[in-house]
């Protein structure tokens, strides 16, 4: 059975809450081994007391003396020692049951209170110590480490701690779990299934953009891709009806006119053929348009550069659209410093500047004015050619550049596409400012020499 993706972080996540918990058992084993360790030095230490006590009791008594005995036995049994004494010669001396029973009835049950003591419960296996006395034997001592009750409760204490904790917290992991595996792939299963839209057609499909993670810089990539293929799909589509509708009007003038002459209705002189003339050439610069445009995006345009000096190029420029003005009572001024020059194509130059002038004749009425404005920004030379014209609406502004996106002043709209394309093959950039009813703005930064 496939396991989904949300099933894989969850399982991730139990695995590693197992790991960490697991972890807690193993540093338990490791702590009690070195608790168990300790216990036994305490023993030992306790049981070396014992014996330096009877040892010590020994010399200063002058031998065995139960009486004396008893007390030091009932001590050694407080520190959870149970002691078998015997002499040199093997005969048992006294012992820890013998030893309570002499002891005053206050004193008895002092040390049974304190102790628990109960000889049929030592389990533990005697331990044999030899006594000396300047080298010499005086006989032997047999110990029995009394139950742990303290230390038996401690660790029975903490394996209850451990477990309960350990139960709380592989519960609460996985509850985690859960919770973020299930918000770890929210978004990538809106992503899939923002993908599969797309890809069924949608282009109209967005994702939320949740945060600043890499996840939601996805999610802004992919709202950017789809918005652009959006974008893309309405130039298409206007592509299609821009392109038919151009293409029609001078076929079916061309049409128009060769049913009339073959008709009769039409004469067949100069100026009907010069009409089919400029026909024929409007449908040639169209599909020149494209095949330009296809050229320049596909970066197979070869550059000549050359050192241009750029106020006489633009003056000559300039004076080609003098006519122009002056039919439409509109005048175009040059700013530019003497001695600017700039490292380019002269032909793609002339082409660029003179699709920007095109375009703001169209945009200005009578009275208007165009400028042309050069100078040297840093290491890069703007060129800046401005109108006073109608302006082009915020919302169009995006598409200026677009391929075949036509503005309310007509054409094919390649002119801005193939002047983004050539300035771009030169290594500069160019952009827009443009405000309805104040004009338009066309700024190309271009590498100076």
């Amino acid at each position: 059975m496939r396991c989904s993706l949300r099933c894989k972080f969850l399982l991730l996540f139990v695995l590693i809450s197992a790991i960490a918990l697991s972890s807690a058992f193993v540093l338990r084993g490791l702590v009690m081994r070195d608790f168990s360790k300790y216990l036994d030095g305490e023993s030992q230490d306790r049981i070396q007391r014992v014996v330096a006590l009877l040892e010590g009791g020994y010399e200063q008594n002058g031998g065995w003396q139960q009486n004396r005995l008893a007390t030091d036995l009932a001590w050694a049994l407080q520190l959870g020692i149970e002691v078998h004494l015997f002499d040199s010669s093997g005969q048992a001396v006294i012992d820890s049951e013998q030893a309570v029973s002499v002891l005053t009835p206050l004193m008895r049950r002092r040390v049974l209170d304190a102790t628990g003591y109960d000889p049929r419960a030592v389990k533990t296996a005697s331990v044999p110590y030899p006594l000396y006395l300047r080298g010499e034997e005086i006989g032997h001592l047999e110990a029995q480490v009394l139950d742990r009750v303290k230390e038996d409760y401690f660790v029975r204490s903490s394996n209850r701690v451990l477990l309960i904790s350990v139960t709380i917290l592989g519960l609460i992991s996985i509850f985690a779990g859960i919770i973020a595996s299930r918000r770890l792939t929210r978004p990538i299963l809106e992503l899939v299934d923002a993908s599969d839209d797309i890809a069924g057609g949608d282009l109209s499909r967005r994702v939320n953009n949740s945060g600043n993670d890499e996840i939601g810089r996805l999610s802004q990539s992919f709202n950017s891709m789809a918005h652009g293929l959006e974008a893309q799909e309405k130039l298409r589509r206007t592509l299609l009806s821009n392109a038919a509708h151009e293409l029609r009007t001078p076929l079916a003038i061309i049409s128009g006119e060769l049913e009339g002459m073959l008709d009769g209705f039409l004469p067949t002189d100069r100026n009907a053929l010069q009409s089919l003339h400029d026909e024929a050439r409007r449908l040639t610069a169209i599909l020149d348009g494209v095949d330009e445009l296809s050229l320049a995006e596909s970066s197979t345009l070869s550059l000549h550069k050359e050192i241009i000096e750029l106020k006489p190029y633009l003056s000559t420029i300039a004076s080609r659209f003098e006519r122009i003005i002056a039919d439409k009572h509109a005048v175009i001024l040059l700013d530019c410093p003497d001695n600017l020059r700039i490292n380019a194509d002269p032909d793609r130059l002339c082409q660029i500047i003179i699709n920007l002038v095109s375009n703001s004749i169209k945009a200005i009425v009578s009275g208007g004015r165009i400028t042309i404005i050069a100078f040297l920004d840093g290491d890069r030379i703007c060129i800046e050619i401005a109108d006073n014209g109608c302006g082009i609406p915020e919302e169009e502004l995006p598409y200026i550049f677009e391929r075949f996106y036509k503005g309310k002043n007509g054409g094919l709209g390649l002119g801005l596409t193939i002047v983004q394309e050539l300035v771009t093959i030169h290594g500069g950039s160019v952009s827009i400012r443009s405000s309805v009813g104040s004009g338009t703005s066309f700024r190309v930064m271009l590498p100076c020499i």
